[in-house]
């Protein structure tokens, strides 16, 4: 027997199954006419563009010429194969309007092709577009990917430019090496909602996003950058602003030695250090004069960062409250070491003069007498000039002092002038030629010469 004679008896069968045949009863059911078939409903008449079950509780659809529809669309949303059944839960794979090209299409559980419409279909997610069909590549305002296969992409994906027009910058392999634009390829990274990490803001072109507890940085394509990136706004004006990825796109954190940013201005060096917190934000000061409030204890060791981000070194002036005269010196070692030096040392002032100083525990230049020497803002006080003995006012106390800085207590000395100066227990003076009247004799401190 043929297989085309055993296909029409098997669609007889679930069409007629537990109906009558058509006879002068007018039984309502299908029935065969030649090679189509057609519904007649109880009265005996012939039903059009209607949907009508089988026996085999199939749903099939008899067009506008009376005759059951197969391998065609159905009321614009709806398909039958070719026994005429309703597709449901199920695929369709059709030619598409060029050569060798074909297109796909799904149909939910009532029938309907999903159009407009993200589906979720066999643990995989897919869209399909306003006529029904199965999207690829960047879609929905280049916000997702879906592969060749239709299948939402998520995590990070080597994938060409929305806008092939709009290439530019360096874009690397994350975590691995550093990229070459050799394939033409950038990366970016879809969320498990597989919407792709962009800028969150209008306020910078760039946007940090954190993956697996690494910063990386995206551009207003969603492609990964790497270098400094200014994350935080489009003025270029503070080093703040800024993160700094490496080769493999992670942001930095910690110390590292890199050239400054190009778009700023005022570094001594070619290269200079930065240290990166774990949010991958430089420290620094948000003005150029320094202050004691924005020292940081970092690995031991306590650091002061300028408006660059660069540590500081040398002798620096670093104020300690919002007066003009509030600020003290604090040393920061040379170059090499740049950060917070303490104890007695010899420095070099920036006027070229070598002098004594001394700095507390926290860095602060000493003021006041320390074993036994006057210092005031760090800076050793001394008779200069060929005196023997001056007179500083330190601290609110006027104290009496030799050209070694070594402070006269329960003295009587005479100064360059013969006038003898007589002084207490702690060293400060007392009279002056017996006279008690003892602000001529009095000098203001010699301030340390540094820069902020």
């Amino acid at each position: 027997m043929k297989k085309g004679v055993v296909a029409v008896w098997a669609l007889a069968a679930m069409l007629s199954l537990g109906t009558a045949t058509i006879s002068a009863m007018a039984a309502e059911g299908w029935a065969q006419s030649g090679s189509s078939w057609v519904y007649y409903d109880s009265n005996g008449n012939r039903v059009y563009n209607t949907w009508k079950k089988g026996a085999d509780n199939q749903w099939r659809y008899v067009d506008g010429d009376g005759v059951m529809a197969v391998n065609a669309w159905v009321d614009s949303d709806y398909y039958v194969d070719s026994n005429g059944i309703m597709l449901t839960e199920k695929w369709l794979k059709l030619t598409g309007d060029e050569e060798n090209e074909y297109e796909w299409y799904y149909f939910g559980s009532s029938g309907k092709v999903i159009n407009d419409a993200w589906k979720k279909i066999d643990n995989k997610w897919y869209h399909f577009d306003d006529d029904g069909r199965m999207e690829t590549g960047w879609i929905l305002d280049d916000m997702y990917y879906t592969g060749t296969d239709g299948v939402m992409r998520t995590g990070w994906q080597k994938l060409d430019l929305p806008d092939d027009d709009d290439r530019g910058g360096d874009y690397v392999t994350p975590g691995i090496d550093s990229y070459t634009d050799d394939d033409g390829k950038y990366w970016f990274y879809f969320a498990s909602n597989g919407k792709k990490y962009s800028p969150e803001n209008s306020d910078s072109e760039y946007s940090a996003r954190k993956i697996d507890g690494v910063y990386y940085c995206f551009d207003e394509n969603g492609a990964m950058q790497t270098g400094w990136k200014n994350v935080r706004s489009n003025s270029n004006d503070s080093i703040e602003d800024y993160m700094y990825f490496g080769s493999d796109g992670k942001a930095r954190i910690g110390w590292y030695s890199i050239e400054p940013p190009d778009d700023l201005n005022g570094y001594e060096e070619a290269v200079e250090w930065f240290y990166f917190t774990n949010s991958g934000k430089p420290r620094a000061s948000d003005s150029e004069k320094l202050k004691s409030s924005d020292i940081v204890k970092l690995n031991g060791k306590s650091y002061l960062f300028n408006h660059l981000g660069n540590p500081v070194y040398g002798l620096k002036k670093v104020y300690t409250g919002n007066g003009e005269d509030d600020w003290t010196t604090y040393y920061f070692g040379d170059r090499e070491k740049s950060c917070v030096q303490k104890g007695k040392m010899k420095i070099t002032e920036d006027d070229g003069n070598k002098s004594d100083f001394y700095f507390q525990e926290n860095g602060r230049g000493y003021n006041g007498v320390k074993d036994n020497y006057l210092y005031y803002k760090g800076k050793l006080q001394k008779a200069t000039d060929g005196q023997k003995y001056v007179c500083y006012r330190v601290g609110g106390s006027n104290y009496v002092v030799n050209s070694s800085g070594k402070v006269m207590k329960g003295k009587k000395v005479k100064n360059s002038d013969g006038v003898e100066l007589v002084t207490n227990s702690s060293g400060i003076l007392t009279k002056a030629d017996d006279d008690t009247d003892i602000d001529s004799y009095i000098t203001e401190p010699v301030e340390p010469y540094c820069t902020e």
